[in-house]
């Protein structure tokens, strides 16, 4: 049995997702034993740069040397960007900045990517979080020579709500973090580390939020098999039993 798989695709948020208490770590041990939850984060990153290095975080079993056709899509995928195409374009973090018609275009075209690539994954967009434009002047990333927030929750809003546009124009679900999170009245200390990224009671949101749409699809974990017999199910009378049988099927 080849254990299924589920990418996490994102920025910097999903890049940190496996860290004590992360959004990604907690997906891992929800589906201990059944899916091995795969983590392709890269901090900083938007939409076009991403889309220029798909085939580099996705080759295909052809292009290492592989048989193309035994390739086996993941189960699911979560794409989870816009935090950063969404800094301003006149602040400190303008590199990082991608309009938002452009932005929306790129995330279609990323999505097309996994649905020509895995016709039967069922793939998850998550808008970018709220943001505390206090906090982000408190802990700045590059140096911030005119004191103003690279990003400010406005900007983030109409990212959120284009990333929404583009999930229902594919015909996907989609966690709108951007809302979720501000309808907890003090959303800025208790979900957000700096003002951007994820405290753990931000991460939790991200897991719960992320476990409810895969049920929606019908990805249950009390559905899904067991790559090996569980210790409750072992014969101690005869262990060896259980593991001829696995083999047998």
């Amino acid at each position: 049995m080849i254990r299924p798989k589920i990418y996490l695709f994102g920025d910097s948020i999903t890049e940190e997702s496996f860290s004590l208490g992360g959004w990604g770590a907690s997906l891992a041990n929800h589906f201990s034993r059944t899916v091995d939850v795969v983590l392709r984060g890269y901090s900083g990153y938007n939409t076009r740069w991403v889309l220029k290095v798909l085939d580099k975080v996705f080759p295909t079993s052809s292009s290492q040397g592989g048989d193309s056709g035994t390739e086996v899509a993941p189960i699911a995928l979560t794409i989870f960007f816009g935090a950063n195409d969404a800094s301003l374009s006149d602040r400190c973090s303008a590199f990082q900045h991608v309009p938002l018609h452009e932005y929306k275009d790129n995330l279609k075209a990323i999505v097309f990517f996994f649905k020509k690539r895995w016709s039967t994954t069922h793939i998850l967009l998550i808008t970018p979080p709220p943001i505390d434009e206090d906090a982000r002047l408190r802990y700045p990333y590059v140096e911030n020579p005119h004191g103003l927030p690279e990003r400010t929750n406005e900007a983030a809003g109409e990212y959120a709500r284009a990333c929404i546009a583009v999930a229902a124009e594919c015909r996907i679900p989609v966690v709108d973090l951007w809302t979720k999170m501000q309808q907890f009245p003090h959303w800025r200390k208790h979900y957000l580390s700096d003002g951007l990224h994820l405290t753990q009671g931000g991460n939790q949101v991200v897991f719960e939020e992320v476990i409810a749409k895969l049920r929606e699809e019908d990805l249950i974990l009390e559905s899904m098999q067991v790559d090996l017999p569980l210790i409750a199910d072992i014969d101690p009378n005869d262990p060896i039993k259980s593991f001829i049988y696995q083999e047998l099927e």
